[in-house]
């Protein structure tokens, strides 16, 4: 068996094809970043319902002295989303919304908007295997992290309008139209997310690429999202509308965490040059030996702190490879 591996190893070091996607795949899984995905994914799934109920409180407020357009809204696609269109469609002042409830909304919207962006942070930093002394404080990446919400928030929301009105749009030249806008914000979002929220000292055409990669990817979830629930769920019954919902996004969300995380680590093995990496190790090749020399360097937490890193006789120090 360990020779079979060790010729599949020999011939996928021999192709960049598969050894690029394999070292790109293999950092991911070394960087442990499926639980960075989930981590982010809990505090975006968290953050969806207290948004829910900003949006639903400030179109109450809005709408209150006119009932023709609530009951237009009422009737509309937003009656056919499980547990709460019933609700409204039993109730049109169901829209009423009051100061109170918009207060506590936006102060819930911003702890865990708050915790998406820094948990990203915190990802991407681990990532770029960016060593502990130089990642920002508390203060820093809190006040980075309300910037950037901001901004990226506008355009997650902007492209997920997008491209669900593309998905759901029954026009080709409307669902190519929204899918194209949707892919520019998300290619935005991406480039601005990788670039700023690592402390990695990154150029644009560093990121550039991964970027691409994740857009394309972030596109295409959005529009098997919104034509999911246009199209799957619409009629479905209230308990099972529900379960598929939440079930549905929960994995949705987790899977868009992990295809980030995927295109980070694309920009990262693509700008060190982190491939061919080993499949069966020993022996090691010049890869393995500076992402080694990274992760001994990520754990660095004091300026008068000195690493070294020796692989099978292979000294380098926390800088780099001889």
């Amino acid at each position: 068996m360990k020779e079979i591996l060790r010729k599949v190893d020999a011939f996928q070091k021999r192709h960049a094809t598969i050894a690029f996607p394999f070292a790109v795949v293999k950092k991911f899984g070394d960087d442990q970043a499926g639980n960075l995905a989930a981590l982010i994914a809990y505090y975006g799934f968290f953050s969806l319902f207290p948004l829910l109920l900003v949006f639903v409180t400030i179109l109450g407020m809005v709408l209150r002295n006119d009932p023709d357009l609530q009951q237009r809204i009422v009737d509309s696609a937003l009656a056919n989303f499980p547990v709460i269109g019933t609700q409204i469609s039993r109730n049109v002042h169901a829209l009423d919304g009051n100061g109170l409830v918009l207060a506590v909304g936006i102060v819930l919207t911003l702890w865990s908007g708050l915790g998406v962006v820094k948990a990203t942070q915190a990802a991407l930093n681990t990532v770029w295997n960016v060593p502990f002394e130089h990642r920002p404080n508390l203060l820093k990446s809190t006040l980075r992290a309300l910037i950037m919400l901001a901004v990226l928030g506008v355009l997650t929301l902007a492209s997920a309008a997008a491209g669900s009105v593309g998905a759901g749009s029954d026009h080709w030249w409307t669902a190519v139209l929204g899918l194209a806008i949707s892919f520019v914000m998300n290619l935005v979002l991406f480039l601005l997310a990788f670039r700023v929220l690592t402390s990695e000292n990154l150029t644009w055409a560093d990121v550039a690429p991964g970027a691409a990669v994740g857009a394309v990817a972030w596109t295409a979830l959005q529009a098997l999202g919104g034509y999911y629930v246009s199209h799957q769920l619409r009629g479905a019954s209230e308990v099972y509308g529900t379960f598929a919902v939440v079930i549905g996004l929960l994995a949705w969300i987790f899977i868009g965490a992990q295809v980030t995380l995927l295109a980070a680590e694309f920009n990262v093995v693509r700008k060190r040059r982190l491939w061919p990496r080993s499949l069966v190790q020993p022996p090691f090749t010049d890869a393995d030996v500076q992402a080694l020399t990274h992760y001994a360097r990520q754990e660095d937490r004091r300026a008068e702190e000195r690493i070294d890193v020796e692989v099978q006789g292979r000294r380098s120090e926390a800088g780099g490879v001889d």
